[in-house]
């Protein structure tokens, strides 16, 4: 099992953060960032949003950061561990932009960059951007087929309703040969997505118990080609359904009991996940944040990433 660790910081969910985080900065972010990296964390991730109406804000927040553009300050923070989304809304931004967004963070990381791209659901959102919501699955399916065509060919050519190019040249290309691409949601549409082009699944919504299921789905489909798949699940995420609205969903908060999360570990395991986090307990401030993410590195990492 890798451990995974969500970016301090980066929203304001209420059943997602905690009193104390409101406080941090900028400065206390990079500290946190800086511990992590040599923690054996496996990748840092964060949401993102652009704008949130304001009938919305008490669900949701109005703090977001841009994606790529906080991961790649992550970047220069770090060195080792990778730097993910959870979760790009692909079709808010152009597929080109998309594309050379995260290239140049795969470059200066190192090839340290694992987009989780999904559909997105925030009407007003997509309204407010110009982005017609009701085509955003077709819109999605464009966009990544442009976005490997940049990052794979040499001289990439790519014709479609929402996205066109041919005669350009594109770089940087893959620091590693391939940067790694994820899908999240919870139907069938990314679940195929997934099957053809994806290296592994997040889900929001579905519950542990189907994961088996749901990756046999995945794999039974004519575009799978057996490569390895992946599976992140972070128990928190149980406690928002959709429109970020609280499920009160139990058995989601940490402790500071190592054998209960090294069971946690275990259990999803035998439900196929590959990633998760270590779930925060109710903690006073950041210094306390920062002794559990020690302990997490300490008690935890080294007894179930074997």
């Amino acid at each position: 099992m890798k451990i995974n660790m969500a970016i301090p910081r980066t929203l304001e969910i209420p059943a997602l953060c905690q009193p104390w985080e409101k406080a941090m900065g900028a400065a206390e972010v990079k500290r946190t960032m800086q511990l992590v990296d040599k923690l054996g964390f496996h990748r840092a991730v964060l949401g993102e949003h652009f704008l949130i109406p304001s009938d919305h804000l008490a669900l949701s927040g109005a703090f977001w950061h841009h994606g790529t553009g906080a991961l790649s300050a992550v970047a220069g923070m770090t060195e080792n561990i990778h730097l993910a989304s959870s979760i790009t809304i692909l079709p808010l931004q152009h597929a080109i932009v998309q594309a050379k967004a995260w290239s140049t963070l795969d470059w200066y990381s190192g090839g340290r960059a694992i987009p989780v791209v999904a559909v997105g659901w925030l009407k007003d959102e997509f309204e407010m951007l110009g982005v017609p919501f009701h085509e955003r699955g077709k819109m999605m399916d464009e966009y990544v087929q442009a976005m490997l065509a940049l990052w794979y060919e040499e001289d990439p050519v790519f014709e479609g309703k929402y996205v066109n190019f041919r005669d350009v040249r594109y770089e940087p290309k893959p620091v590693k040969g391939r940067i790694p691409l994820w899908f999240g949601g919870d139907s069938e549409a990314p679940w195929k997505r997934v099957a053809k082009w994806g290296d592994g699944w997040q889900p929001a919504f579905s519950q542990p118990d189907k994961f088996p299921e749901i990756m046999d789905f995945i794999r039974s489909q004519p575009e799978y080609d057996g490569r390895p798949l992946g599976l992140y699940f972070p128990i928190e995420s149980m406690r928002v359904g959709e429109g970020h609205v609280e499920t009160n969903a139990e058995n989601t908060t940490g402790s500071w009991d190592a054998q209960k999360a090294i069971d946690l570990c275990g259990w999803l395991a035998g439900q196929g996940v590959t990633e998760t986090n270590i779930p925060l307990p109710p903690l006073r401030d950041a210094e306390e944040y920062l002794d559990f993410l020690r302990w997490v590195g300490a008690e935890i990492i080294p007894r179930v990433t074997g």
